[in-house]
Protein backbone atom coordinates (compact mmCIF):
# COMPACT_ATOMS: atom_id res chain seq x y z
CA UNK A 1 0.00 0.00 0.00
CA UNK A 2 1.23 3.51 -0.70
CA UNK A 3 -0.65 6.54 1.55
CA UNK A 4 -0.82 10.09 0.37
CA UNK A 5 -0.88 12.69 2.61
CA UNK A 6 -0.43 16.42 3.07
CA UNK A 7 -0.89 17.22 6.63
CA UNK A 8 0.05 15.60 10.66
CA UNK A 9 -0.62 12.30 9.02
CA UNK A 10 -2.85 10.91 11.91
CA UNK A 11 -4.69 8.34 9.57
CA UNK A 12 -1.60 7.29 8.55
CA UNK A 13 -0.23 6.11 11.70
CA UNK A 14 -3.45 5.18 13.26
CA UNK A 15 -3.33 2.54 9.47
CA UNK A 16 0.68 1.91 10.28
CA UNK A 17 -0.51 1.39 14.00
CA UNK A 18 -2.91 -1.16 12.66
CA UNK A 19 -0.48 -3.48 10.54
CA UNK A 20 2.16 -3.41 13.06
CA UNK A 21 -0.04 -5.03 15.29
CA UNK A 22 -1.16 -7.62 12.96
CA UNK A 23 -4.83 -6.09 13.04
CA UNK A 24 -4.54 -5.62 9.19
CA UNK A 25 -2.41 -7.32 6.36
CA UNK A 26 -1.17 -4.63 4.84
CA UNK A 27 2.86 -3.35 4.43
CA UNK A 28 2.92 0.00 3.39
CA UNK A 29 5.66 0.62 1.30
CA UNK A 30 5.47 4.46 0.86
CA UNK A 31 4.25 7.51 1.75
CA UNK A 32 3.66 10.57 -0.41
CA UNK A 33 3.19 14.17 0.03
CA UNK A 34 3.03 17.53 -2.07
CA UNK A 35 4.43 18.77 1.02
CA UNK A 36 7.90 18.20 2.34
CA UNK A 37 7.65 19.64 5.60
CA UNK A 38 4.43 17.31 6.37
CA UNK A 39 4.64 15.69 9.33
CA UNK A 40 2.61 13.06 8.24
CA UNK A 41 6.57 12.47 6.40
CA UNK A 42 8.34 12.25 9.42
CA UNK A 43 6.02 9.71 11.48
CA UNK A 44 6.55 7.36 8.30
CA UNK A 45 10.40 8.07 9.01
CA UNK A 46 10.33 7.47 11.88
CA UNK A 47 8.46 3.79 11.56
CA UNK A 48 11.56 3.40 8.45
CA UNK A 49 8.95 3.38 5.82
CA UNK A 50 10.03 5.18 2.48
CA UNK A 51 9.01 8.88 1.94
CA UNK A 52 8.65 10.86 -1.14
CA UNK A 53 7.76 14.72 -1.59
CA UNK A 54 7.00 15.89 -4.64
CA UNK A 55 5.94 19.37 -4.29
CA UNK A 56 3.61 20.83 -7.53
CA UNK A 57 5.87 24.13 -8.02
CA UNK A 58 8.64 21.75 -9.35
CA UNK A 59 6.04 20.78 -11.85
CA UNK A 60 5.09 22.71 -15.07
CA UNK A 61 1.90 21.74 -14.63
CA UNK A 62 -0.73 19.32 -12.96
CA UNK A 63 -0.67 16.32 -15.37
CA UNK A 64 3.13 16.24 -14.98
CA UNK A 65 2.81 16.34 -10.88
CA UNK A 66 0.50 13.08 -11.68
CA UNK A 67 2.83 12.02 -13.62
CA UNK A 68 5.62 11.53 -11.20
CA UNK A 69 3.11 10.43 -8.22
CA UNK A 70 1.93 7.36 -11.06
CA UNK A 71 5.58 6.87 -11.52
CA UNK A 72 6.70 6.92 -7.86
CA UNK A 73 3.85 4.83 -6.59
CA UNK A 74 4.58 2.35 -8.86
CA UNK A 75 8.00 2.16 -8.60
CA UNK A 76 7.14 0.94 -5.09
CA UNK A 77 5.25 -2.01 -6.17
CA UNK A 78 2.29 -0.71 -4.09
CA UNK A 79 -1.42 -2.44 -5.51
CA UNK A 80 -3.80 0.06 -3.08
CA UNK A 81 -3.52 3.47 -2.60
CA UNK A 82 -5.05 5.36 0.57
CA UNK A 83 -5.31 9.35 0.27
CA UNK A 84 -5.14 10.41 3.74
CA UNK A 85 -5.64 13.76 3.97
CA UNK A 86 -4.57 14.58 0.49
CA UNK A 87 -5.26 18.43 -0.40
CA UNK A 88 -5.36 18.03 -4.22
CA UNK A 89 -7.04 17.17 -7.04
CA UNK A 90 -5.95 14.35 -9.81
CA UNK A 91 -6.48 14.51 -13.20
CA UNK A 92 -8.18 12.27 -14.75
CA UNK A 93 -5.89 9.56 -15.77
CA UNK A 94 -4.20 9.46 -12.25
CA UNK A 95 -7.45 8.00 -11.36
CA UNK A 96 -7.81 5.72 -14.00
CA UNK A 97 -4.82 4.37 -13.49
CA UNK A 98 -5.73 3.16 -9.78
CA UNK A 99 -9.70 2.61 -10.59
CA UNK A 100 -10.78 0.19 -7.81
CA UNK A 101 -8.36 0.32 -5.93
CA UNK A 102 -8.01 3.99 -4.38
CA UNK A 103 -9.13 4.59 -1.48
CA UNK A 104 -10.06 8.36 0.55
CA UNK A 105 -11.63 8.88 3.85
CA UNK A 106 -13.92 12.28 4.03
CA UNK A 107 -14.88 13.92 6.80
CA UNK A 108 -19.03 14.20 6.42
CA UNK A 109 -21.81 11.27 6.23
CA UNK A 110 -21.45 11.35 1.92
CA UNK A 111 -23.54 12.44 -0.06
CA UNK A 112 -23.77 15.75 2.72
CA UNK A 113 -20.64 18.25 3.13
CA UNK A 114 -18.78 17.45 -0.12
CA UNK A 115 -15.85 19.65 -0.23
CA UNK A 116 -14.28 21.70 2.55
CA UNK A 117 -15.02 23.03 5.83
CA UNK A 118 -17.48 20.11 6.78
CA UNK A 119 -17.93 20.26 10.54
CA UNK A 120 -18.45 24.01 10.42
CA UNK A 121 -21.03 23.54 7.69
CA UNK A 122 -22.86 20.73 10.13
CA UNK A 123 -22.89 23.01 12.87
CA UNK A 124 -24.15 25.54 10.68
CA UNK A 125 -26.90 23.66 9.54
CA UNK A 126 -27.96 21.99 12.82
CA UNK A 127 -27.59 18.94 11.78
CA UNK A 128 -28.32 16.26 14.64
CA UNK A 129 -25.76 13.88 13.05
CA UNK A 130 -22.05 13.88 11.54
CA UNK A 131 -19.08 11.85 11.16
CA UNK A 132 -16.91 10.47 8.12
CA UNK A 133 -17.00 8.17 4.97
CA UNK A 134 -14.90 5.91 3.16
CA UNK A 135 -15.28 5.64 -0.49
CA UNK A 136 -13.40 4.42 -3.51
CA UNK A 137 -12.30 7.86 -5.67
CA UNK A 138 -13.90 8.38 -9.23
CA UNK A 139 -13.47 11.52 -11.21
CA UNK A 140 -16.58 12.74 -9.22
CA UNK A 141 -15.14 14.93 -6.15
CA UNK A 142 -15.91 13.13 -3.44
CA UNK A 143 -18.61 11.44 -5.20
CA UNK A 144 -17.14 7.84 -5.50
CA UNK A 145 -18.93 4.49 -4.21
CA UNK A 146 -19.48 4.61 -0.22
CA UNK A 147 -18.54 1.94 1.40
CA UNK A 148 -18.66 2.59 4.79
CA UNK A 149 -19.25 5.44 7.52
CA UNK A 150 -18.89 5.95 11.30
CA UNK A 151 -21.46 8.84 12.67
CA UNK A 152 -20.89 11.16 15.87
CA UNK A 153 -23.68 13.22 17.58
CA UNK A 154 -23.24 17.05 16.79
CA UNK A 155 -23.75 18.80 20.24
CA UNK A 156 -25.33 21.64 21.06
CA UNK A 157 -21.94 23.59 22.78
CA UNK A 158 -20.33 21.84 19.38
CA UNK A 159 -17.36 24.13 17.62
CA UNK A 160 -15.87 22.87 14.37
CA UNK A 161 -12.86 21.64 16.13
CA UNK A 162 -13.99 19.62 19.46
CA UNK A 163 -16.67 18.17 16.17
CA UNK A 164 -13.35 17.61 14.22
CA UNK A 165 -11.76 15.83 17.27
CA UNK A 166 -14.63 13.45 17.62
CA UNK A 167 -14.60 13.08 14.31
CA UNK A 168 -11.10 12.33 13.54
CA UNK A 169 -11.50 9.33 16.67
CA UNK A 170 -13.81 7.43 14.29
CA UNK A 171 -11.64 8.05 11.58
CA UNK A 172 -8.65 6.23 13.41
CA UNK A 173 -10.93 3.54 13.57
CA UNK A 174 -12.81 3.43 10.54
CA UNK A 175 -10.08 3.76 7.93
CA UNK A 176 -7.65 0.95 9.18
CA UNK A 177 -10.89 -1.98 8.93
CA UNK A 178 -12.09 -0.43 5.45
CA UNK A 179 -7.97 -0.88 4.52
CA UNK A 180 -7.95 -4.80 5.91
CA UNK A 181 -11.39 -5.53 3.89
CA UNK A 182 -9.39 -4.72 1.13
CA UNK A 183 -6.42 -6.40 1.85
CA UNK A 184 -8.07 -9.62 2.38
CA UNK A 185 -10.57 -9.91 -0.31
CA UNK A 186 -13.62 -8.80 1.34
CA UNK A 187 -14.17 -5.50 -0.58
CA UNK A 188 -13.80 -4.73 -4.12
CA UNK A 189 -14.97 -1.95 -6.83
CA UNK A 190 -16.47 -3.44 -9.92
CA UNK A 191 -18.91 -1.27 -12.39
CA UNK A 192 -19.02 1.45 -10.16
CA UNK A 193 -20.63 -0.89 -7.47
CA UNK A 194 -19.32 -1.75 -4.10
CA UNK A 195 -18.88 -5.55 -3.25
CA UNK A 196 -18.60 -6.72 0.34
CA UNK A 197 -18.33 -10.35 1.20
CA UNK A 198 -19.70 -11.29 -2.41
CA UNK A 199 -23.06 -9.10 -2.22
CA UNK A 200 -23.40 -5.60 -3.51
CA UNK A 201 -23.41 -3.10 -1.29
CA UNK A 202 -26.76 -1.20 -1.50
CA UNK A 203 -25.81 1.40 1.21
CA UNK A 204 -22.70 2.07 2.73
CA UNK A 205 -21.86 0.05 5.91
CA UNK A 206 -21.72 1.57 9.25
CA UNK A 207 -19.47 1.20 11.87
CA UNK A 208 -21.03 0.31 14.46
CA UNK A 209 -22.88 -2.74 12.30
CA UNK A 210 -20.07 -4.23 11.76
CA UNK A 211 -18.06 -3.71 15.14
CA UNK A 212 -19.57 -7.31 16.70
CA UNK A 213 -17.89 -9.33 13.49
CA UNK A 214 -14.87 -7.38 12.58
Amino acid sequence: MAVLLSGEGTNFAAIANAAASGEIPIDIVSVLSDRPGARGLERARALGVRTVALPPKSFPDRAAHDAALIAAIDASGARLVVLAGYMRIFQPAFIARYAGRLLNIHPSLLPAYRGLDTHRRAIADGTPWHGCTVHFVTDELDGGPLIAQARVPVHAADTPDSLATRVHAREHVLYPRVIGWYASGRLKARDGTVWFDGEPLSAPLVLEDTDASA
